[in-house]
C-alpha cells in the first residue's frame, strides 16, 4: 500500500534569522506549536551568518528579520535569489504590510500572534510545493511603491529576574550600557536586555530618545529639568526617579537652548 503524498513528503526545513534572542525564542517556540512538522535546523543574528547557514544548511524556507545586522533580510533575500522560500519578520506599519501582500511576500508581524502566523505558515505550506521564486523584482516593486521604511521600536522584551516582560517605549525612562548588558529603567522598576547602546542609538525614534552619554540613552518626555554644576557639567532631573544623568561633553550642545 503507498503512503498519502504528505506521508512521502520529508519533514521541511528552515533558518531563523533574528537579531533579538528572546524574539527569536517566542518565534521558534510559535512555529514548535503550529507546524510541529518544520525543523528549525539553524539560527542566526545577523545577515552575514543567515547567509552561511543558507548556502551550509539548504533549507525549504528562511524566515529573516528585516532590522538585522550587517545585512538587512531584504540584502539577503537577494543575494538568495531564489533559492529558499523566505518569510519576513517585521515591524512595519499597516501601509506597508498592505504592499508586502500586494506583492505575495510573506512576513511575520512583530510581535507574533497565533493566530497571524497560523495565516503565514497556510500560505508558506502551499508554496513549499513549488519552486522558490525569486523575490528581487518583488522587492525592487514594494520599494519603489513605499513606505518601505522600518517603524521604530514601538515595545521591548526585558528580562526581569526569571520573568521576560513586555515594555512599552513610552515607558521608558532611560537605557544605561551595564557590562554585557543594557539595564532599561521604566518608572516603577529595572530590568536588562542584551541590544547595546549603538543598537538602540539606530532603532529608537530620535526625537523621543536622546543618547546624553556613551553609555545613556534618554527618553526625553523623561527629563524634567536640565541641571549645570560649578564647573560647567550638565545632568538631567527625571520626573519620575530621583537618579541623575549625567550629560558628556560631546552630547551637551543638545540641552544649549533649554
Amino acid at each position: 500500500m503507498s503512503l498519502p503524498d504528505a506521508a512521502r513528503r520529508p519533514a521541511p526545513r528552515a533558518i531563523l534569522a533574528e537579531d533579538e534572542p528572546l524574539q527569536a525564542d517566542e518565534i521558534a517556540d510559535l512555529l514548535q506549536a503550529l507546524w510541529p512538522q518544520l525543523q528549525i535546523v539553524a539560527r542566526a543574528g545577523d545577515g552575514v551568518a543567515a547567509l552561511d547557514l543558507i548556502e551550509s544548511h539548504r533549507p525549504d524556507i528562511a524566515f529573516l528579520d528585516i532590522q538585522m545586522p550587517l545585512l538587512t533580510g531584504i540584502d539577503v533575500a537577494r543575494q538568495i535569489a531564489g533559492r529558499c522560500h523566505v518569510a519576513f519578520i517585521t515591524s512595519y506599519d499597516e501601509h506597508a504590510l498592505e504592499a508586502f501582500e500586494a506583492g505575495a511576500v510573506d512576513y511575520i508581524l512583530k510581535p507574533p500572534t497565533a493566530t497571524r502566523l497560523a495565516r503565514t505558515i497556510e500560505r508558506l505550506k502551499s508554496r513549499l510545493q513549488q519552486p522558490a521564486v525569486d523575490l528581487r523584482q518583488a522587492l525592487r516593486e514594494l520599494l519603489d511603491r513605499g513606505p518601505e521604511t522600518p517603524r521604530y521600536l514601538q515595545w521591548i522584551n526585558a528580562s526581569r529576574g526569571a520573568a521576560v516582560r513586555l515594555t512599552t517605549v513610552e515607558e521608558i525612562l532611560y537605557f544605561k550600557s551595564d557590562q554585557k548588558y543594557t539595564l532599561v529603567v521604566t518608572a516603577e522598576a529595572e530590568a536588562l536586555i542584551k541590544k547595546t547602546i549603538r543598537d538602540l542609538t539606530s532603532e529608537l525614534d530620535p526625537t523621543m530618545f536622546w543618547q546624553v552619554h556613551r553609555s545613556t540613552i534618554v527618553n526625553v518626555h523623561a527629563i524634567d529639568s536640565v541641571i549645570r554644576d560649578d564647573r560647567g557639567n550638565l545632568a538631567l532631573r527625571l520626573k519620575q526617579r530621583a537618579e541623575r544623568l549625567p550629560v558628556s561633553e560631546a552630547y551637551q550642545h543638545l540641552f544649549r537652548q533649554m
